[in-house]
């Protein structure tokens, strides 16, 4: 669903290719015979843009944290157990790697019944660590802190550890190493001279709440509104009618445009908030988009590595803060470069598990 999970698994395979490794990678919703994975994505793209509550529900029912008799989602992701073993099969796969917590439902039900023999290692890409993400027959879990790691544990009574966050390495490099951040620069310079340019990320699919007034409220407060819209056309067409504002379609230079900025507003604590991280930019979480969205923007906040904005007045009062060079934006940063420090490289992680589990079948 949407395109965190594709760019984690894409760079994960990069860095496979790179040091000499073969690797492939599916899309789990395509594996669902009847075309269900595509009424699934449609289902849940116009459920998150234009009916949120029915999105919230579906969230508490199936996905929200905690114990309780609740609904799996293994009964639909064990559709797809045919295709996906005799794609294992005919790859040899060493370790199969979900990065979707649909993929986690079915190799851990794969894995539980004896019927994939390659080693399953989640790799669980939300700071808020859902209900769906989690099955006892699957052989790994690798979160982004060590207190995913616990809960995972004590759910599952299987193994889970920390890795460093998934992303490509130019978001981690300093401004001056990543091409485009000059041309940035410029273009945010001529557009808003003196106002610090602020990217309100709005995901793949261009979702968010009162978007129009957030981008209003910057631009009557001194800041540059950067909109990423996705491919949401219509609401790039809506925002590019606004002074003042930059409305951004599908971006493919996102290091140079992340180093560019000042600061982040998140509304999903997904992929785009954690490169913003890695690229040293603050990011505030406001009006977040319900049930994963919310808790995770709350629980990034708890880590400390970003703040959330309950209202108008808390986001310009952040973002004035965040913004200005100072001692609150350099540990705001600091805090959020912590994130990437001291744990292994997941693809370092997820290849050790794959070489323990053939040690053990060979002995």
């Amino acid at each position: 669903m949407g395109a965190g999970h594709d760019t984690v698994a894409a760079e994960l395979a990069r860095r496979a290719r790179e040091r000499g490794d073969a690797a492939e990678v599916v899309d789990v919703l395509a594996l669902l015979p009847y075309g269900l994975g595509t009424l699934l994505r449609c289902f849940y793209r116009g459920s998150v843009r234009h009916f949120p509550w029915a999105y919230a529900a579906l969230y508490r029912l199936f996905l929200r944290p905690g114990g309780g008799r609740r609904p799996s989602g293994t009964p639909l992701a064990r559709l797809a157990g045919g295709r996906l073993r005799e794609l294992a099969e005919r790859t040899g796969a060493d370790v199969v790697v979900p990065v979707f917590h649909l993929g986690a439902q079915l190799t851990g039900h794969l894995r539980e019944r004896g019927l994939l023999t390659a080693p399953a290692v989640v790799l669980v890409i939300d700071f808020e660590v859902h209900r769906q993400w989690l099955h006892p027959g699957n052989d790994h879990c690798l979160c982004l802190t060590e207190d995913a790691a616990r809960e995972v544990r004590g759910s599952t009574g299987g193994p889970a550890g920390t890795c460093v966050p998934v992303v490509a390495p130019e978001f981690s490099a300093g401004p001056a190493g990543v091409r485009g951040t000059a041309e940035w620069r410029d273009l945010f310079e001529r557009l808003g001279p003196g106002r610090p340019p602020v990217v309100l990320s709005a995901g793949a699919w261009g979702v968010g709440s009162h978007l129009d007034a957030t981008v209003r409220l910057l631009t009557d407060h001194g800041f540059l509104p950067v909109v990423l819209c996705g491919g949401n056309r219509r609401l790039r067409r809506a925002l590019s009618g606004t002074p003042g504002v930059l409305a951004l379609g599908w971006v493919t230079d996102m290091p140079g445009l992340l180093h560019a900025a000042r600061a982040l507003i998140d509304n999903a604590a997904g992929q785009t908030a954690v490169q913003a991280l890695a690229a040293g930019l603050p990011v505030v979480g406001h009006r977040p988009i319900p049930g994963h969205g919310a808790d995770g923007v709350r629980r990034m906040a708890a880590l400390g590595v970003s703040e959330v904005a309950e209202d108008e007045t808390a986001l310009l009062e952040a973002l004035r803060r965040l913004t200005a060079p100072g001692p609150a934006r350099e540990r705001r940063i600091a805090a959020g470069h912590a994130l990437f420090a001291g744990n292994a490289d997941a693809l370092a992680r997820v290849t050790d598990v794959a070489d323990a589990a053939r040690a053990r079948v060979r002995h």
